[in-house]
């Protein structure tokens, strides 16, 4: 897959955060140990989400591994765009029966939109890649159906600017920042309705309360084939497989607006390596199977996986391409 090709060949840039050392630089660590009686899976989203549909099929699949003896238990921790279930992996024991599912955002975008995070890099070890998502803008019946193109919507927001709004799943997150850097290059004003999380923002655009919502594909992506929603442009290098008739901001004159986000599995800083690789190899083989990559395609995601340092090497790529965009946008969380 031509998207599941770039992704790979951007994992190669930038240097990885020091803290993101391999997986087998940390000190003694007890061998032989057998694996867990279950292990649970933070996600910082509501249930229902695209991102949450990784934890729970990926958590299906880990019983009877080295890992865990029995099938993983997905615990949502909704709220702070996902920094809430950081929180609580940072503070949990650090023994392996606790990880946590987080878009790379919060490693990528946050530390330069936020001045006092209340956790760092240093507090985890990467795990696992688990699956690419793109977003995209789509409209709903707030905005008149001879509205059908980008450049369409962009001279319709100017000629009705009280009603030139997008929602996004939350303040500072990367749809957020994408429809900033939209309003930004094309020079027309856009007001932002931060939501918690993807599927309310959905439910407006959908009833006619908000214009537009810029947001991962998977989530709307049921009411884009049901006649509900049109999707006007989608984040990716190459059109999304899922919205092959969409074409990407990059191809409507908006190359920046080109982003591809993963959602990555993360482990306590402190849990031995011998785990964290049992965990490692659970995890990938999850993703292997047909079911769950078929699974996750209903919701737009496209199902991967990685090393740990693959890991670290994307996410230090994504830190530095985005702090200079957030700089030009302006935009601070401690606002």
């Amino acid at each position: 897959m031509q998207g599941r090709r770039n992704f790979v060949k951007g994992m190669g840039a930038g240097a990885a955060l020091a803290a993101f050392g391999g997986i087998a630089s940390r000190g003694a660590y007890a061998q032989g140990s057998g694996p867990l009686e279950q292990v649970r899976i933070l996600y910082g989203f509501p249930a229902g989400s695209a991102g949450d549909s990784v934890a729970r099929r990926v958590a299906e699949k880990m019983g009877g591994s080295s890992y865990t003896r029995n099938m993983g238990v997905v615990e949502n921790k909704p709220g702070a765009g996902g920094r809430i279930a950081l929180e609580n992996l940072r503070n949990s024991v650090g023994d392996g029966s606790v990880i946590a599912l987080s878009q790379v955002s919060a490693f990528s975008i946050y530390p330069h939109i936020y001045s006092k995070l209340t956790y760092q890099a240093k507090d985890f070890e990467p795990i696992s890649i688990g699956a690419i998502m793109h977003h995209g803008l789509a409209v709903g019946p707030a905005v008149p159906a001879e509205v059908k193109t980008l450049k369409d919507f962009l001279t319709w927001c100017k000629n009705n600017p009280d009603k030139a709004s997008f929602g996004s799943p939350g303040a500072g997150s990367q749809p957020h920042l994408l429809g900033a850097l939209l309003s930004l290059r094309s020079g027309v004003r856009l007001s932002h309705a931060p939501y918690r999380g993807m599927a309310p923002g959905v439910s407006d655009v959908v009833g006619g309360q908000i214009a537009a919502i810029m947001g991962t594909c998977g989530d709307y992506l049921s009411y884009y084939k049901a006649g509900k929603l049109r999707v006007l442009a989608t984040s990716g290098p190459q059109r999304n497989p899922y919205l092959p008739n969409v074409p990407t901001f990059a191809e409507q004159g908006f190359a920046d607006l080109t982003a591809e986000e993963w959602f990555g599995f993360y482990a306590n800083a402190k849990t031995p390596a011998d785990v964290r690789a049992r965990a490692h190899a659970a995890i990938t083989t999850a993703l292997k199977s047909d079911a769950l990559k078929e699974s996750l395609g209903v919701v737009g995601l496209i199902a991967t996986s990685s090393t740990p340092e693959e890991m670290a090497r994307s996410q230090q790529a994504e830190f530095e391409r985005w702090g200079p965009l957030v700089k030009q946008i302006g935009f601070t969380g401690d606002s």
